[in-house]
């Protein structure tokens, strides 16, 4: 490894979990989003301009790489038309039923065994995501029971910066007391995960992609990774188990 690295940080979406589509779940969560609000309009219609609402809350989160709170996110731009006090307290609600509209989020099959292969190893593990829920991260974590193996869950959400700005890096790091250097950072979008992990002065980062996308997208210049890895497995190949130090210095 070019750096004694201490910190593995984890993205989620793509890399430690995926999104499988269930037409069955999909409905169901448009439904109760409707219902939720007292949408009146035929739902075609109300997803629609949804739709077209979400690409300009997108477009505006990524020129500005900030990311808007939950109950922003649904009083200023996807529901401004809506009573606040109507969509300001189930905003948190809505935001996980706007995502399970896409589908059921899983993680991948060899996560569970690579996190607390990794923490018996030694390293201290985090994770940095891009995402507009609050919650559906770190209920998950729990659900699996693996918040104990993450020191430090950074969610654009709660700090407002987004990848690749840096900030959100150096937040993920200052929590664990390691310096970015000694930091590694395991993501799925060259461009984005790449670019902000290097400006963020991190020591390593690494790409997952499915064999065929890196084979169609050879990664080159400002955007190859230190590795490309097609499992979370791979990861073990990567990181040998840490020297054993004393508590006083391991995160020094």
């Amino acid at each position: 490894m070019p750096a004694d690295i201490k910190a593995i940080f984890l993205d989620v979406g793509n890399t430690l979990r995926i999104v499988v589509e269930d037409e069955e779940f999909q409905a169901q969560a448009r439904r109760d989003l409707m219902r939720l609000v007292g949408a009146v309009e035929p739902e075609l219609e109300f997803f629609q301009k949804l739709d077209l609402r979400w690409k300009a809350y997108r477009k505006w989160s990524f020129e500005n790489l900030t990311e808007a709170s939950e109950n922003e996110l649904w009083t200023r731009f996807l529901l401004p038309d809506f009573p606040i006090e109507i969509i300001s307290p189930y905003s948190g609600r809505l935001t996980r039923l706007w995502r399970d509209k896409d589908g059921r989020r899983i993680p991948r099959p060899d996560v569970k065994q690579v996190v607390l292969e990794l923490d018996r190893r030694g390293y201290v593990l985090g994770i940095i995501a891009n995402t507009i829920t609050e919650t559906e991260i770190p209920d998950w974590l729990e659900h699996d029971q693996l918040t104990h193996y993450f020191k430090a869950v950074v969610l654009s959400s709660k700090v407002r910066n987004r990848k690749p700005g840096p900030e959100i890096y150096w937040e993920a790091a200052r929590r664990l007391g390691v310096e970015p250097i000694h930091c590694v950072y395991v993501g799925d979008n060259p461009i984005r995960d790449v670019v902000g992990t290097r400006v963020a002065g991190f020591g390593m980062v690494i790409i997952l992609m499915d064999p065929e996308k890196e084979a169609n997208e050879p990664l080159d210049g400002e955007n190859k990774p230190d590795h490309i890895i097609h499992t979370c497995s791979d990861l073990l190949e990567i990181f040998p188990a840490r020297p054993l130090l004393s508590a006083s210095t391991n995160l020094t």
